[in-house]
């Protein structure tokens, strides 16, 4: 993971975990990643309610997942992710991959 990749997946996470309605959006793209088919995918649409530097970190994680290949838990965010869950889809708790 580039170190640009990394900066703007942490920024994410740290967004993602308050209660605000960008966070929400955060939570939903990350999600995405995470597990679309219990978590959700994810309306593009939902960007237009993000300010532009959160939706230039979701751009450049879009990039990171689509290059690496790889699901957030295996580059060792998987605690992050589970949490993000349990903020964002806590009927999902007792069902995470």
């Amino acid at each position: 993971m580039l170190e640009a990749e990394k900066q703007a997946l942490e920024r994410l996470l740290k967004i993602a975990q308050g209660d605000t309605g960008q966070s929400r959006r955060v939570a939903d793209f990350l999600l995405a990643w995470w597990n679309p088919a219990s978590c959700g995918s994810y309306d593009l649409t939902t960007a237009w309610g993000m300010d532009d530097d959160i939706v230039e970190d979701v751009i450049t994680v879009f990039r990171l997942a689509s290059r690496v290949h790889r699901y957030p838990d295996t580059l060792g965010y998987g605690p992050q992710f589970e949490a993000i869950v349990r903020e964002w889809r806590p009927e999902l708790v007792s069902h995470e991959r």
